[in-house]
């Protein structure tokens, strides 16, 4: 089976990430797989096995995702995007795939529509179309944009795969399903890879681990737990900065963190097996995290990202913290003081044991594509 996977991450990794991961279970099970991303490049990611085109790279402007801006920071015009869609089409062209998966669109990535509905567009009498969403999305701002997707999914697609578990986290939750819509969706379980297990080096142990995923933001973050650490030098923290160039992040933080005993380096590729023996996770609360720290069972604290009115990471974070292993700390309330009363807490409580949950969505999406295929 030739399969065709178009994803844009515009603020942090997440979304190429756990595109890669789907396409990693494709390739493992003897499926060929092609990964079209439009975010900007990520090369910390793996993606061996994997055909991966970088279309002309966007991003957002902060938490601004209606302004697109290329690498060097100028607008991405109508020009630069057209070339795009044109790559796209050409791909899909020459591999000519049993099956198209666009990741989050229609339910987000409106602003990319157009290069969205010409795949689509020449995609739809060949082969089958799905949609991969996370567990929990963005709600619509209005009932008019739940009723445009609806209408494309009536018309395009042939499925909506949910990459959650639909008895404790159904889709409805965050987005309003109709009857429609219900009757085309595939609840696959969590798409995580394997568990990552203990770290060869002990690397983390008894450490309070501090992160923001793999994109450039989780600044106030950061410089609330240098305070922290600051005020409880005796703890062993550790820092990990994302983005392409973390370097004058980590400088700054460096700076504010003399006589704190923080340790501060990029994002690390053993992030999952330093979480096997942190103390305490202190971080965002994106999809991918989320899953890394239900897997390791860590102790955590989340901050979930907000800005510009987001409100996926409150949702997933207040829907974990139900257990006493998790808490949630808002952006708004965050001070040193209660990020490490949080931390007291969840460590207090111990760690989280994820028995009866399922992680092996990126399988179960090979099964059911491979079924929905195989249908006349």
């Amino acid at each position: 089976m030739q399969v065709l996977i178009l994803v844009t991450h515009l603020l942090g990794t997440g979304h190429l990430s756990r595109a890669l991961t789907l396409a990693r279970a494709f390739v493992t099970k003897g499926h060929s797989v092609t990964v079209l991303s439009g975010g900007m490049p990520a090369p910390h990611l793996k993606s061996d096995g994997i055909t991966l085109h970088q279309l002309p790279p966007v991003r957002s402007d902060g938490t601004n995702f209606t302004r697109l801006l290329t690498a060097d920071n100028t607008l991405a015009d109508a020009v630069y995007l057209a070339k795009r869609k044109d790559m796209i089409l050409d791909v899909f062209n020459t591999t000519k795939p049993d099956t198209v998966i666009t990741e989050l669109f229609p339910f987000g990535r409106r602003i990319l529509r157009d290069e969205f509905q010409a795949l689509l567009t020449v995609a739809q009498n060949s082969c089958i179309i799905l949609s991969s969403i996370r567990d929990i999305l963005a709600p619509p701002s209005k009932p008019a944009k739940a009723a445009q997707t609806d209408r494309i999914i009536d018309q395009f697609y042939d499925g909506v795969l949910v990459h959650s578990d639909a008895a404790t986290t159904p889709l409805d939750q965050s987005w309003p399903v109709s009857d429609m819509l219900s009757q085309k969706l595939h609840y696959t379980g969590y798409v995580a890879p394997a568990p990552a297990g203990p770290h060869p080096d002990q690397a983390g142990k008894n450490e309070i681990i501090v992160s923001a995923g793999g994109g450039s933001v989780g600044a106030a973050l950061f410089e609330c737990a240098v305070q922290a650490a600051l005020l409880k030098p005796h703890l062993k923290w550790r820092m990990l900065i994302g983005g392409a160039n973390p370097a004058p992040e980590i400088e700054r933080l460096q700076n504010m963190a003399t006589g704190s005993g923080l340790h501060i380096e990029p994002a690390r590729p053993d992030f999952r097996q330093l979480l096997h023996h942190a103390a305490c996770s202190v971080s965002m609360c994106g999809y991918n995290t989320a899953l890394d720290l239900l897997q390791a069972g860590t102790p955590s604290v989340f901050i979930p990202f907000d800005d510009g009115g987001e409100v996926e990471q409150t949702l997933r974070a207040k829907s974990l913290a139900k257990h006493p292993s998790f808490a949630v700390v808002s952006s708004a309330k965050l001070t040193p003081k209660k990020l490490l009363d949080a931390v007291q807490s969840v460590q207090n409580a111990g760690r989280f044991k994820s028995d009866g949950l399922e992680f092996n969505g990126a399988f179960e999406t090979v099964r059911i594509t491979s079924e929905l295929v195989a249908k006349p």
